[in-house]
């Protein structure tokens, strides 16, 4: 059987980067990225997106602002949009869907 919680930190990984590579080159609040993972996953919290933005900061996919008021401000940075784009390979971690066209 499938590991679901696997399954959906993977998947909100990506969608991150989906959300965050439409929001270049402005970048996004935590808020919006988070609401975004709630059309997917109408459950998800806060914590559960910093974490997952977290774990693509320390892959250097993108750059995070933990700002003093306590929100936080992410960028996807250039691997994180070649990532994306699918002209790198990525590792294990990111639910990145199968390319199914030509680049």
């Amino acid at each position: 059987m499938a590991d679901m919680h696997k399954i959906r930190r993977e998947t909100i990984r990506w969608q991150i980067l989906l959300t965050l590579n439409n929001a270049r080159p402005i970048g996004a609040f935590e808020k919006l990225v988070l609401s975004v993972i709630q059309s997917e996953y109408p459950d998800a919290t806060q914590n559960e997106v910093r974490r997952e933005l977290d774990y693509l900061g320390g892959r250097s996919l993108v750059h995070i602002d933990k700002r003093p008021e306590g929100r936080w401000f992410c960028e996807i940075i250039r691997y994180g949009v070649d990532v994306v784009e699918y002209t790198v390979a990525v590792e294990p971690g990111i639910a990145r869907p199968e390319q199914y066209f030509d680049a």
